[in-house]
């Protein structure tokens, strides 16, 4: 079918016919940064454990032009999160296998494999494993940036975290806790 008929049978579009194609020539076809695909294998990635999440981290905000960093959180079960909010960037939550318990603003509910959540930036939320299994959360948090406060915390001493040092490493990214 050629365009011109094509775009007739559309009905209401059928204005854009009078327009030469020439005119949409300038329209970017494909990012012409200097960003690169990825492909990012089950068993590749940096792993870091910030403090009890075994976090392995898939794309850094490095390889995003700062737009999302992923990771995924391969957690005991009663490991989590206090309630905390963030200031710089929103979050999703992918339950991969096991429940996880996720607060977000007040609102409690377990989430298992396959659901989603999504909590965004000033909206008070936490999450700690349920159940008898271990879990595998998959978390996206954009813009990218918090990757580096987890750099910081596994980079803290093993045992029992200090928790005014924890709080001071969140607090210059954004983050605080809440009760």
């Amino acid at each position: 079918m050629k365009r011109q008929h094509f775009l007739k049978s559309l009905g209401g579009l059928s204005i854009l016919t009078l327009i030469p194609q020439s005119a949409f020539a300038k329209i970017p076809t494909k990012f012409t940064g200097d960003l690169k695909s990825k492909i990012i294998r089950n068993n590749e990635g940096i792993v870091l454990n910030v403090i009890g999440d075994i976090q392995t981290h898939k794309l850094m905000g490095s390889e995003t032009n700062n737009q999302i960093v992923e990771w995924v959180d391969d957690v005991e079960p009663g490991v989590g999160i206090p309630p905390h909010v963030h200031t710089k960037e929103d979050e999703i939550f992918r339950v991969i296998k096991g429940q996880i318990e996720i607060m977000i603003d007040g609102k409690i509910t377990v989430l298992e494999a396959g659901d989603t959540a999504y909590a965004p930036k000033n909206i008070p939320h936490s999450w700690k494993v349920v159940g008898t299994e271990k879990a595998k959360m998959i978390t996206s948090a954009f813009p990218a940036g918090i990757e580096l406060m987890f750099k910081e915390l596994a980079d803290l001493p093993a045992g029992p975290p200090d928790f005014k040092k924890v709080s001071e490493i969140c607090g210059r990214h954004g983050i605080t806790f809440t009760k």
